[in-house]
């Protein structure tokens, strides 16, 4: 992906984190768009759905 792409991605992600109650249902409203968060040894990481691509690493700020 290149850089605009992500950073649209990850104010997505941010406004759907505002929009949530929890983590899990923003975990879910992520997964309604075709991503998900991992977890590594080396941080939070956006995925796409089905096959776990690793796209960009999650901010800080918006880890749930």
């Amino acid at each position: 992906m290149q850089t605009t792409e992500i950073d649209t991605l990850l104010a997505l992600l941010e406004q759907e984190r505002i929009k949530a109650l929890s983590a899990r249902e923003w975990e879910h409203r992520l997964a309604g768009y075709g991503y998900a968060i991992k977890r590594t040894d080396h941080g939070d990481m956006v995925t796409a759905l089905p096959h776990g691509r690793e796209i960009c690493a999650l901010p800080a700020q918006s880890a749930a």
